[in-house]
């Protein structure tokens, strides 16, 4: 399940790469809010409730500009045959170019678990930004699958620099996430390593060059 606005043109791209996985997909149309960036809870909250709704057994969350390893088709069964109990995570990687990814700090070191089983949406609870979804008491064992999660947004420099604008913005003074938003867009000492023979994704992404957010660059703080 995934929720699009700005990057609704990336929709079809990440249907097609979930589309050996998963046996459906709900989707949050967000292109009629007005606000900047619409509450996260609250549209995490309808999806969560129409897979409810829909009988899901397992949930894997993911945004139009994700895309997973083929693997993950090969696999997806095995994951989860097991515990239901368990929350499993995907080594996420910030791509600079549609087949190479940064991995000095903590860009090597991020970690999304994102395939869970289905709950009550009435047990989510959530911060405003940069939160899970599922709640710490819901008691879920977080795993690593081994695979990876391929992050496209960051392959354009503007917007690197648009998102740590974004997040400044609606969060500006950092009580979300301690490192600040600013290493975003700094690019100084950046190792990157490209995708290993055996762990790409599909389809192959052709850049357009688009910002693929909102544009916070002309508002004044208030």
């Amino acid at each position: 399940m995934f929720s699009y606005r700005y990057d609704a043109h990336l929709v079809p791209g990440l249907i097609a790469n979930l589309d050996p996985i998963v046996d459906g997909w709900i989707a949050y149309d967000d292109r009629g809010s007005d606000a900047v960036f619409s509450s996260e809870p609250a549209r995490r909250r309808a999806l969560l409730s129409a897979a409810f709704e829909a009988g899901a057994d397992w949930i894997l969350a993911m945004d139009p500009d994700e895309r997973l390893e083929n693997a993950v088709a090969d696999q997806i069964g095995q994951l989860t045959s097991r515990s239901r109990r368990i929350a499993w995570g995907f080594r996420t990687l910030e791509m600079y170019t549609p087949d190479s990814y940064r991995v000095d700090g903590p860009w090597g070191q991020k970690m999304q678990h994102r395939l869970f089983s289905a709950y009550h949406p009435d047990r989510y609870r959530s911060t405003d930004l940069h939160g899970a979804w599922f709640h710490e008491d819901l008691r879920l064992k977080l795993r690593d699958s081994g695979l990876n999660l391929y992050h496209l947004k960051m392959i354009e420099p503007k917007r690197r620099a648009a998102r740590r604008d974004l997040y400044n913005h609606l969060d500006p003074d950092h009580r979300l996430q301690d490192i600040g938003y600013d290493y975003l867009a700094d690019d100084s000492g950046a190792v990157f390593e490209t995708i290993p023979p055996g762990r790409g994704y599909f389809p192959v992404h052709s850049d357009d060059g688009g910002l693929w957010m909102a544009d916070v660059s002309d508002i004044r703080p208030a």
